[in-house]
């Protein structure tokens, strides 16, 4: 089974000219790595919509203010990254790339925050391949050079094809085909199952919306 751009832009009303770019590469990309049913189609749709802002956000921005930054270091665990960035909030805050190595430096294979390889290896893509170690392996995947060249995956086909790359690798075909949304946007969004994500009420809403479209 594959997606027409009528059903494309049905379930992702706001990615306009976008949809247009991404219904090829987002139908190969789904065909070869299994996500070929009703249900596993409308999951994947709905995960890549809200991750993306409906296909129009290939590339993490981390341009913060001070007060995003203290409110998201407040809500994170003690010990964790994001808490010990609240002093460092007005240093950070309207940088991206400062932002990028001091959130990402030192993490997921990345250099130390000096290195300049936390911003280097932000958040690209579909589903938002994060660090050079998720770089690498997704590279060597798609046979293609992320260590070198990670905007790649800022192009549909790339972006497409990581995205369906991680959902296979994560096992989320399983999930999908129980229904389990959540612990699907879980594991996209903070990596673990049984956590409540970020934008759950959207990304349940999408889905639904997706099934219908699809029935």
């Amino acid at each position: 089974m594959s997606i027409t751009l009528q059903q494309l832009l049905l379930i992702l009303p706001n990615a306009g000219r976008q949809a247009g770019l991404f219904v090829g590469v987002l139908n190969t990309a789904m065909s070869k790595y299994g996500i070929v049913t009703p249900k596993r189609i409308a999951a994947f749709i709905a995960q890549v919509g809200h991750e993306s802002g409906h296909l129009t956000r290939l590339v993490e921005s981390l341009n913060y203010r001070a007060d995003r930054i203290v409110a998201l270091g407040n809500a994170a665990s003690p010990g964790s990254r994001w808490r010990s960035l609240v002093p460092r909030a007005a240093e950070l805050a309207g940088s991206s790339a400062r932002m990028g190595n001091a959130v990402y430096g030192g993490r997921m294979g990345n250099g130390p925050e000096a290195s300049g390889e936390g911003y280097i290896y932000r958040g690209r893509g579909l589903i938002q391949i994060t660090g050079k170690d998720n770089h690498h392996a997704c590279g060597e995947a798609l046979g293609v050079d992320l260590i070198n060249h990670p905007e790649l995956l800022e192009q549909p086909q790339y972006a497409a094809l990581s995205a369906a790359w991680y959902w296979s690798v994560n096992g989320l075909n399983t999930l999908a085909d129980a229904g389990d949304i959540q612990n699907i946007g879980s594991l996209i969004n903070t990596g673990s199952k049984g956590k409540i994500p970020n934008g759950a009420a959207d990304r349940l809403a999408l889905y639904q919306t997706a099934l219908r479209v699809l029935a």
